[in-house]
């Protein structure tokens, strides 16, 4: 465990990078904690440690604008908005104890820097689109500004966008201002029985493609679909959310279940179990640090829809997955071997195309594979030359990402 520095304003986080550049020394950024698992295990001297940037400062409900310090937590932040009737429309999933931490523990910087989503993303986006501005210190030991306090702002470069999902190797960010929205009257959702992977995909495809305004769609399979919250069935359920005013969900309800009935038995969940339901599969229940796979390798894996189902055909054996963005994004857990199934991953992405990040693994394993998807030829030069635009020294999060970026 390495020291920690524990600056109070930006100003001392400024000081603080400053002083590393003329020591030489590297700084491991860190917001509350709660992802320091993810990624390469820590190459730096000392830990910037960003918990003590705390505090809202700004949060006007009409505007739908929050403005906060970057170490601010993020369960803070969601129970201020929630007072307001709003929400965070990205949705951002709660690594807590998939990572054997406690829930709710993450930062609102945080959840910018990883750019997490929840199921709602394949209708609202992830963290960056919802990322407004930013104060922050780069790796040059500068302060730098960007983006405003409205939803429409045009000036300079918008490197928000640049620093959602580059988990602090970049600059570190003392404030930032995100957009709120209203949060929907009620939820239910429908749920299909029975379905394999092809099917499942074909049902889900229909769903997305109506004007049922789905705004989230997964997949169950019957190995797991017990471990989730607020379904009713033992076979494998594809589950689908409305949201929205009571009328129209109820509607909606209607015509969705009239859509999928030629795919399987039509089940619902009302509005307290699709709560529970859609928290679940944000959290990826099944793999928690707290239940028997809770110590097996861990892999987010990203893909077209269309093509989640033979991605997961291709697992090995004794692999457990569900899919959720409609069959984007494919959560698998693995047996334990000495390369976190890395070899049989990423060759099946290889195969039917997307990219795969290790969420979960022991750091002699983080260290010797590749945990992001590795980059090769000019899409590698461009993370090179942005990664030393910011941070030339390599002072912020040596290696996280990548070895020597």
């Amino acid at each position: 465990m390495t020291d920690a520095l524990r600056p109070r304003d930006a100003k001392d986080v400024q000081d603080t990078v400053q002083w590393a550049l003329s020591d030489g020394k590297t700084l491991e950024v860190v917001g509350r904690g709660s992802k320091r698992a993810i990624g390469r295990p820590s190459q730096s001297d000392l830990t910037l440690d960003l918990a003590g940037l705390s505090g809202v400062t700004l949060y006007e409900p009409e505007e739908l604008v929050l403005s906060a310090r970057a170490g601010t937590p993020i369960a803070e932040i969601e129970a201020l908005v929630a007072e307001k009737n709003q929400q965070l429309e990205f949705e951002p999933m709660d690594y807590g104890r998939l990572l054997g931490g406690a829930p709710g523990a993450g930062s609102l910087g945080g959840v910018l820097a990883a750019n997490l989503s929840g199921p709602r993303r394949i209708k609202s986006g992830a963290a960056r689109d919802h990322f407004l501005g930013v104060s922050a210190i780069s790796g040059r030991g500068e302060a730098f500004k960007s983006g405003g306090r409205v939803v429409k702002n045009v000036t300079g470069y918008d490197l928000c966008k640049v620093l959602a999902g580059s988990f602090g190797t970049l600059a570190a960010m003392t404030d930032v201002t995100i957009k709120t929205l209203p949060r929907p009257e009620t939820e239910e959702s429908v749920v299909v029985a029975g379905l394999d992977g092809a099917r499942a995909a074909e049902a889900m495809a229909a769903a997305m493609a109506s004007s049922c305004d789905v705004s989230a769609a997964a997949h169950l399979p019957r190995a797991l679909v017990m471990d989730f919250d607020g379904v009713h069935v033992v076979e494998a359920a594809t589950v689908f959310r409305l949201e929205g005013v009571a009328p129209s969900v109820r509607h909606r309800k209607a015509s969705l279940s009239a859509l999928l009935k030629p795919f399987g038995i039509i089940d619902h969940s009302g509005e307290g179990h699709s709560r529970a339901l859609w928290r679940s599969v944000r959290d990826v229940k099944p793999f928690w640090a707290s239940t028997p796979m809770g110590d097996w390798p861990l892999w987010r894996v990203s893909t077209a829809p269309s093509r989640g189902h033979e991605f997961a055909g291709l697992l090995p054996a004794g692999a457990q997955w569900f899919a959720d963005w409609a069959g984007g994004l494919i959560w698998a857990a693995l047996p334990p071997s000495d390369d976190a199934g890395a070899a049989a991953i990423r060759g099946a992405c290889a195969k039917v195309g997307g990219h795969a990040t290790l969420i979960r693994a022991p750091a002699a394993v983080r260290a010797a594979v590749d945990v992001f998807e590795p980059q090769s030829g000019a899409l590698a030069g461009v993370s090179k030359r942005v990664k030393e635009s910011f941070d030339p020294k390599g002072v912020l999060n040596p290696g996280r990402m990548w070895a020597g970026v």
